[in-house]
């Protein structure tokens, strides 16, 4: 009778070393607080970064396509999420019975004239631009700072006493006022009697 972590290790998938000076990097998937239901998308993430060449251990009980009940994985259905069939589909779908929200939710891709069924060659060419070139694009620097807020000059201590006692002496100023203004309503009331 063979254990359980035999019959697990045959089933993980690791990175193969192509050249024997470089290794692929090996990183361990940690989820955290995230919910590991089939297809979520930590997994989507998890095989990007393997494809890419990074040594993660897996299996593919977690990608979209395996059924738990058969135990068996379709590639076919994890590659149509990669390229995003499922898009495609909701795309229609909206089209049909949501003109207006199908206007809104896919604007742009309207305005570069993608239709759900170029989203497959839309997906491809950019999986083949990463592979030519997977460096990330130069950065351009954040200009557009809005100057019409600043942050008040902070006010040293001697000026905060001098604010506190200038509010203070208005303050009595105005209780003052409405003192006097009480005692001449009073002695106007006492003068009608």
């Amino acid at each position: 009778m063979k254990s359980k972590s035999l019959k697990r290790a045959k089933k993980t998938y690791y990175v193969e070393e192509v050249d024997e000076e470089k290794r692929p990097f090996k990183a361990l998937l940690d989820v955290g607080i995230k919910a590991t239901t089939t297809g979520a998308r930590v997994f989507g993430a998890l095989k990007g970064a393997s494809d890419g060449g990074l040594d993660i251990p897996h299996s593919n009980k977690r990608f979209p396509g395996y059924t738990k009940d058969t135990k068996t994985y379709d590639a076919e259905v994890h590659k149509g999420r990669i390229m995003g069939e499922h898009v495609a589909d909701y795309m229609r779908e909206m089209e049909e019975d949501d003109e207006e929200n199908y206007q809104k939710h896919f604007a742009k891709y309207l305005e570069a004239d993608i239709e759900a069924d170029d989203l497959e060659d839309l997906y491809t060419k950019v999986h083949a631009s990463i592979r030519n070139d997977p460096s990330p694009a130069d950065k351009t620097e954040f200009k557009d700072i809005d100057k019409s807020f600043k942050k008040g000059v902070r006010k040293t201590y001697a000026d905060r006493k001098a604010d506190a006692a200038a509010k203070k002496k208005e303050l009595r100023a105005s209780l003052n006022a409405d003192e006097d203004a009480d005692d001449d309503m009073e002695e106007d009331e006492e003068d009608d009697e």
